[in-house]
Protein backbone atom coordinates (compact mmCIF):
# COMPACT_ATOMS: atom_id res chain seq x y z
CA UNK A 1 0.00 0.00 0.00
CA UNK A 2 1.04 3.75 -0.52
CA UNK A 3 1.94 6.08 1.80
CA UNK A 4 -0.44 8.81 2.12
CA UNK A 5 -1.01 11.93 4.72
CA UNK A 6 -4.16 13.99 4.55
CA UNK A 7 -3.86 17.92 6.14
CA UNK A 8 -7.03 18.21 8.46
CA UNK A 9 -8.73 21.45 8.17
CA UNK A 10 -7.78 22.74 11.45
CA UNK A 11 -4.13 23.30 10.23
CA UNK A 12 -5.61 26.12 7.69
CA UNK A 13 -3.25 28.96 6.36
CA UNK A 14 -4.55 31.08 3.76
CA UNK A 15 -7.61 30.65 3.02
CA UNK A 16 -8.76 27.07 1.21
CA UNK A 17 -4.84 25.35 1.63
CA UNK A 18 -2.69 24.45 4.59
CA UNK A 19 -0.30 26.35 6.67
CA UNK A 20 2.91 26.51 5.53
CA UNK A 21 4.81 25.64 8.03
CA UNK A 22 2.34 22.96 9.61
CA UNK A 23 2.97 21.22 6.08
CA UNK A 24 7.09 21.73 6.35
CA UNK A 25 6.62 20.02 9.85
CA UNK A 26 5.02 17.24 8.35
CA UNK A 27 7.65 16.64 5.55
CA UNK A 28 10.07 17.23 7.96
CA UNK A 29 9.10 13.96 10.32
CA UNK A 30 9.20 12.18 7.21
CA UNK A 31 13.12 12.79 7.18
CA UNK A 32 13.74 12.59 10.81
CA UNK A 33 16.42 15.36 12.05
CA UNK A 34 16.75 18.47 10.61
CA UNK A 35 15.15 19.23 7.07
CA UNK A 36 15.05 21.73 4.32
CA UNK A 37 11.54 22.16 2.90
CA UNK A 38 10.13 23.53 -0.25
CA UNK A 39 6.40 24.27 -1.05
CA UNK A 40 5.74 23.73 -4.43
CA UNK A 41 1.93 24.58 -4.78
CA UNK A 42 -0.63 25.79 -2.25
CA UNK A 43 -1.02 22.71 -0.27
CA UNK A 44 -4.76 20.89 -0.03
CA UNK A 45 -6.89 20.06 2.87
CA UNK A 46 -8.94 17.10 3.39
CA UNK A 47 -6.95 15.69 0.31
CA UNK A 48 -4.75 12.35 0.40
CA UNK A 49 -1.58 13.19 -0.72
CA UNK A 50 0.73 9.98 -1.70
CA UNK A 51 4.28 10.13 -0.28
CA UNK A 52 7.13 9.54 -2.11
CA UNK A 53 10.62 8.45 -0.87
CA UNK A 54 13.84 8.73 -2.32
CA UNK A 55 16.95 6.91 -2.28
CA UNK A 56 18.85 10.19 -1.29
CA UNK A 57 17.13 11.10 1.78
CA UNK A 58 14.57 13.05 0.03
CA UNK A 59 10.63 13.11 0.40
CA UNK A 60 7.76 14.44 -1.57
CA UNK A 61 4.04 15.04 -1.20
CA UNK A 62 2.23 14.70 -4.38
CA UNK A 63 -1.36 15.30 -5.30
CA UNK A 64 -1.90 13.40 -8.08
CA UNK A 65 1.26 14.04 -10.01
CA UNK A 66 1.58 17.39 -9.07
CA UNK A 67 4.52 17.96 -6.19
CA UNK A 68 3.22 19.61 -3.41
CA UNK A 69 5.86 20.21 -0.97
CA UNK A 70 9.56 18.58 -1.67
CA UNK A 71 12.18 18.02 1.56
CA UNK A 72 15.66 16.95 2.00
CA UNK A 73 18.01 16.64 4.77
CA UNK A 74 20.09 19.20 5.65
CA UNK A 75 22.06 21.46 8.32
CA UNK A 76 20.61 24.73 9.59
CA UNK A 77 23.06 27.35 10.60
CA UNK A 78 22.16 31.08 11.10
CA UNK A 79 23.17 33.99 13.37
CA UNK A 80 20.09 34.47 16.36
CA UNK A 81 19.71 37.26 18.31
CA UNK A 82 19.33 37.06 22.05
CA UNK A 83 15.94 35.99 23.49
CA UNK A 84 13.06 38.36 24.54
CA UNK A 85 11.51 38.55 27.88
CA UNK A 86 7.82 36.78 28.18
CA UNK A 87 6.10 40.35 29.47
CA UNK A 88 8.12 42.28 26.43
CA UNK A 89 7.04 39.75 23.57
CA UNK A 90 3.21 40.30 25.46
CA UNK A 91 3.84 43.78 24.86
CA UNK A 92 5.14 43.46 21.06
CA UNK A 93 1.93 41.63 19.96
CA UNK A 94 -0.26 44.20 21.20
CA UNK A 95 1.45 45.77 17.99
CA UNK A 96 1.02 42.92 15.47
CA UNK A 97 -0.82 44.34 12.14
CA UNK A 98 -3.01 42.39 11.24
CA UNK A 99 -5.61 42.58 14.63
CA UNK A 100 -8.29 44.69 12.46
CA UNK A 101 -7.93 43.25 8.88
CA UNK A 102 -6.14 39.70 8.63
CA UNK A 103 -6.37 38.63 5.02
CA UNK A 104 -5.52 34.98 6.56
CA UNK A 105 -7.55 35.36 9.54
CA UNK A 106 -8.39 31.91 10.19
CA UNK A 107 -4.75 30.77 9.85
CA UNK A 108 -3.96 27.89 12.31
CA UNK A 109 -0.38 30.29 13.10
CA UNK A 110 -1.44 34.00 13.47
CA UNK A 111 -5.37 33.85 12.58
CA UNK A 112 -6.95 35.86 15.29
CA UNK A 113 -10.44 34.02 14.49
CA UNK A 114 -9.02 31.04 16.09
CA UNK A 115 -10.17 30.38 19.30
CA UNK A 116 -7.68 29.66 22.57
CA UNK A 117 -6.87 25.84 22.21
CA UNK A 118 -8.06 25.73 18.34
CA UNK A 119 -5.28 27.76 16.67
CA UNK A 120 -1.81 28.80 17.85
CA UNK A 121 -2.52 32.43 18.13
CA UNK A 122 1.19 33.86 17.62
CA UNK A 123 0.66 37.03 16.95
CA UNK A 124 3.95 38.66 16.39
CA UNK A 125 4.89 42.26 16.56
CA UNK A 126 7.94 44.33 16.94
CA UNK A 127 10.10 44.87 19.43
CA UNK A 128 10.77 48.34 21.18
CA UNK A 129 14.34 49.53 20.12
CA UNK A 130 15.32 45.85 18.57
CA UNK A 131 15.11 45.20 14.66
CA UNK A 132 12.78 42.00 15.89
CA UNK A 133 9.28 40.99 16.09
CA UNK A 134 8.08 38.51 18.96
CA UNK A 135 5.25 37.04 20.43
CA UNK A 136 4.42 35.06 23.56
CA UNK A 137 3.59 31.69 23.28
CA UNK A 138 1.88 28.80 25.60
CA UNK A 139 1.22 25.47 23.64
CA UNK A 140 -2.40 24.26 24.09
CA UNK A 141 -2.35 20.51 25.69
CA UNK A 142 -4.12 19.46 21.94
CA UNK A 143 -0.69 19.57 20.75
CA UNK A 144 0.67 17.18 22.67
CA UNK A 145 2.85 14.25 21.08
CA UNK A 146 1.31 11.89 24.23
CA UNK A 147 3.74 12.63 26.68
CA UNK A 148 3.84 16.31 27.30
CA UNK A 149 6.18 17.38 24.60
CA UNK A 150 4.90 19.10 21.63
CA UNK A 151 4.82 17.70 18.11
CA UNK A 152 7.66 18.95 15.64
CA UNK A 153 5.18 19.50 13.26
CA UNK A 154 3.64 22.18 15.41
CA UNK A 155 6.75 23.66 16.55
CA UNK A 156 7.48 24.06 13.02
CA UNK A 157 4.13 26.06 12.28
CA UNK A 158 5.06 28.10 15.10
CA UNK A 159 8.49 29.29 13.54
CA UNK A 160 6.53 29.96 10.44
CA UNK A 161 4.35 33.34 10.84
CA UNK A 162 6.64 34.66 12.83
CA UNK A 163 9.23 35.34 10.06
CA UNK A 164 6.97 37.05 7.92
CA UNK A 165 5.75 39.40 10.31
CA UNK A 166 9.51 40.67 10.46
CA UNK A 167 8.57 42.39 7.17
CA UNK A 168 4.50 42.93 7.16
CA UNK A 169 4.25 46.58 8.34
CA UNK A 170 0.65 46.69 7.96
CA UNK A 171 -2.82 44.90 6.43
CA UNK A 172 -1.23 45.41 2.86
CA UNK A 173 1.48 43.95 2.82
CA UNK A 174 1.34 40.00 1.67
CA UNK A 175 3.69 37.19 1.59
CA UNK A 176 3.68 33.47 1.16
CA UNK A 177 5.91 30.71 2.35
CA UNK A 178 8.52 29.36 -0.45
CA UNK A 179 10.49 27.22 1.56
CA UNK A 180 11.70 26.60 5.52
CA UNK A 181 14.60 24.97 7.04
CA UNK A 182 14.66 24.01 10.85
CA UNK A 183 16.52 22.91 13.51
CA UNK A 184 14.84 21.63 16.86
CA UNK A 185 17.10 21.45 19.60
CA UNK A 186 15.26 21.01 22.98
CA UNK A 187 11.64 19.26 23.16
CA UNK A 188 8.82 22.41 24.03
CA UNK A 189 6.56 21.57 26.61
CA UNK A 190 2.49 22.12 26.68
CA UNK A 191 1.33 24.61 28.72
CA UNK A 192 4.77 26.09 29.57
CA UNK A 193 5.09 29.56 28.06
CA UNK A 194 7.56 30.47 25.20
CA UNK A 195 8.36 33.50 23.22
CA UNK A 196 8.64 33.38 19.41
CA UNK A 197 10.75 35.70 17.71
CA UNK A 198 11.52 36.86 14.06
CA UNK A 199 13.72 38.76 11.79
CA UNK A 200 14.47 39.97 8.80
CA UNK A 201 18.20 38.01 7.01
CA UNK A 202 17.55 39.81 3.67
CA UNK A 203 15.75 40.18 0.09
CA UNK A 204 16.30 39.91 -3.33
CA UNK A 205 14.28 40.61 -5.71
CA UNK A 206 10.48 39.66 -4.70
CA UNK A 207 12.38 36.90 -2.08
CA UNK A 208 12.25 37.73 1.44
CA UNK A 209 14.68 35.68 3.98
CA UNK A 210 14.04 35.85 7.74
CA UNK A 211 14.88 33.68 10.74
CA UNK A 212 12.64 32.49 13.48
CA UNK A 213 13.38 31.21 17.18
CA UNK A 214 11.78 29.72 19.68
CA UNK A 215 12.81 30.57 23.24
CA UNK A 216 11.73 28.94 26.85
CA UNK A 217 10.41 32.24 29.13
CA UNK A 218 13.92 31.59 30.91
CA UNK A 219 16.10 32.43 27.99
CA UNK A 220 16.22 28.64 26.75
CA UNK A 221 16.48 28.19 22.81
CA UNK A 222 14.65 25.25 22.11
CA UNK A 223 14.10 26.00 18.23
CA UNK A 224 15.33 27.77 14.98
CA UNK A 225 14.41 28.07 11.33
CA UNK A 226 15.37 29.78 8.25
CA UNK A 227 12.79 30.90 5.93
CA UNK A 228 12.24 31.85 2.06
CA UNK A 229 8.83 34.22 1.37
CA UNK A 230 7.76 35.62 -1.74
CA UNK A 231 6.18 39.18 -1.93
CA UNK A 232 2.30 38.77 -3.10
CA UNK A 233 1.50 42.25 -5.45
CA UNK A 234 -1.95 43.01 -4.23
CA UNK A 235 -2.95 46.12 -6.23
CA UNK A 236 -6.79 45.76 -5.40
CA UNK A 237 -6.49 45.94 -1.95
CA UNK A 238 -6.53 48.89 -0.69
CA UNK A 239 -6.08 51.26 2.99
CA UNK A 240 -10.35 51.41 2.91
CA UNK A 241 -11.21 47.70 2.12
Amino acid sequence: MSEQITIDRRFLGPPKTANGGYVCGLVAGLIGGMAEVTLRLPPPIDTPLDVRRHDDGRVALLDGESVVAEGLPTTVEIEIPEPVSFSDAEEAAKSFPWFERNPYKTCFVCGPDRNEGDGLRIFAGPVAERDIVAAPWTPDASLSDGNGAVRPEFVWSALDCPGAFAFIESADDLVLLGRLAARLIEPVQVSQRYVVIGWQLGSEGKKLYSGTALYSHAGTLHAFAKATWFKIETPTRSKTA
